[in-house]
């Protein structure tokens, strides 16, 4: 050719005779049988990039074999994919030598694995290294003792690795995003995208870094041996029982110093008490009903159902965050904030967690403008649902977006289609006050987890 889109000078016959390898007769294999032919040209298959390369696509694999971690055993050089070996030593990796001046006893003791095993039964020992049994040359039993046999990944069913799912790794499968088994055999019912949401705690960490995400739930590492209930569990296990030991004993009892109870990974302390273990006595002149009438306030939840009362004062949660205030905590300015984080929209500021709207705009969260550039029609196609009915029957339509009822405070949504009664309660509280119910679900605050946002997961407070 002699530029991008012109056409090929060469004609068929010479074209494949220059992709065909040198000796093999017309009509046989172009490229190796690993490429196409452009022009007398090979364009190796880029189903597999990187994976067959050369002129003819005649090399398969850019990396050799390796023996104990060095490319060739360090007995020879890459070529084309495959090992070169200096004289005196052969094999896949170049790991055998041709001549041995080991003893059998002193090769058999080089060649047993961790549980004394010569080459794991699964192949023969030479000079000290295990030559592994593969008969049908498949090289599914590997490793320096031959203790990884990749047959075990092969479906019954199919015949394939990993169900042509996953790979396979030491003869354990490792499934791609939507599939899951022992030989990624099934497929969730979800996308990969809802499962790994389903299975991010509030620290963005997929199954907080202690378990496993199948198909949007999360197995846990359990940390007991016996396999009954471990200490780390929770939905994303978020929570960790161990982190309420003063020193960590699978087998004791000794919770929180013995002075609390241990709530998802925290000590919640007896009262005199306090420390990250209740490990510290407090001394405090109320008594109990003292104090949580002081931390009480107007609202009907000690610290409003945001803090913690110590001694008749509150503690926020989550510490140190300032949109949390309040001598009983009873300002939330993050119930000013949409879900993208704007305070009030950007037309108004927050005032103990309620949005004061900028002159021309209304709502909750100062959403509406009060003047609208947009016709009806215009307007109501925004605003209807997909069986037609304009905002669900249960709002209002403003410039293309819905005002839910005010009468009916449940009702919310875009299209006023969500019923935030189905939101989960903790005491007496929608979300606990510890977040926002969107559409049904609660949307926990940054620190909070749980169906209700009932389990704080911050850092421990003072």
């Amino acid at each position: 050719r002699t530029g991008p889109g012109a056409a090929c000078r060469l004609s068929r016959a010479e074209s494949e005779r220059r992709c065909r390898a040198p000796g093999q007769p017309p009509g046989g294999a172009l490229c190796h049988g690993r490429g196409r032919c452009d022009c007398g040209v090979c364009i190796c298959h880029v189903s597999e990039p990187g994976v067959f390369f050369g002129p003819l696509c005649e090399c398969h694999e850019w990396v050799c074999e390796t023996y104990d971690g060095s490319t060739c055993a360090g007995h020879g050089k890459c070529d084309c994919g495959r090992c070169k070996c200096e004289e005196g030593w052969f094999g896949d990796a170049c790991q055998y030598p041709t001549h041995c001046d080991l003893t059998k006893k002193k090769s058999n003791q080089m060649c047993k694995n961790s549980q004394d095993v010569i080459c794991s039964n699964a192949g023969t020992c030479h000079c000290g290294r295990c030559k592994c049994d593969n008969p049908d040359g498949s090289g599914l039993v590997y490793g320096k003792f031959c203790e990884c046999d990749d047959r075990e990944c092969i479906d019954d069913e199919t015949e394939e690795i990993c169900g042509g799912h996953g790979k396979c790794y030491c003869g354990n499968c490792y499934c791609e995003a939507g599939w899951h088994g022992d030989k990624c055999e099934f497929q969730c019912d979800i996308t990969p995208w809802e499962s790994k949401r389903r299975c991010t705690s509030p620290d963005g960490q997929v199954c907080s870094n202690r378990g496993t995400c199948v198909c949007g739930e999360c197995s846990c590492h359990d940390v007991d041996p016996t396999g009954d209930w471990g200490d780390i569990h929770g939905a994303t296990c978020e929570c960790d029982e161990r982190d309420c030991r003063a020193v960590y004993d699978r087998y004791s009892d000794d919770f929180c110093s013995g002075h609390g109870q241990c709530n998802c990974g925290r000590c919640d302390c007896k009262v005199g008490w306090y420390g990250k273990k209740c490990e510290h006595p407090r001394s405090c002149p109320l008594s109990a009903e003292e104090s949580i009438s002081k931390c009480q306030g107007s609202s009907d939840l000690p610290c409003s159902g945001r803090g913690k009362c110590e001694c008749g004062k509150c503690t926020c949660y989550p510490p140190g965050d300032p949109r949390v205030y309040g001598k009983t905590c009873e300002c939330d300015g993050r119930r000013c904030e949409g879900l993208d984080g704007t305070v009030c929209g950007g037309h108004g500021t927050c005032s103990c967690g309620r949005c004061v709207c900028e002159r021309g705009w209304f709502g909750a969260l100062c959403q509406h403008p009060r003047k609208c550039n947009m016709t009806e029609e215009q307007s109501k196609s925004l605003c209807e649902s997909a069986d037609g009915i304009l905002c669900s029957g249960k709002g209002s339509c403003h410039c293309g977006k819905c005002i839910c009822s005010a009468e009916e405070w449940y009702v919310s949504g875009e299209l006023c289609d969500c019923d935030d009664r189905d939101c989960d309660k903790h005491d007496g509280l929608i979300c606990t006050g510890n977040g926002i119910c969107s559409c049904g679900n609660c949307e926990c605050w940054r620190g909070w987890n749980g169906n209700a946002c009932e389990i704080w997961l911050g850092t421990d407070y003072p």
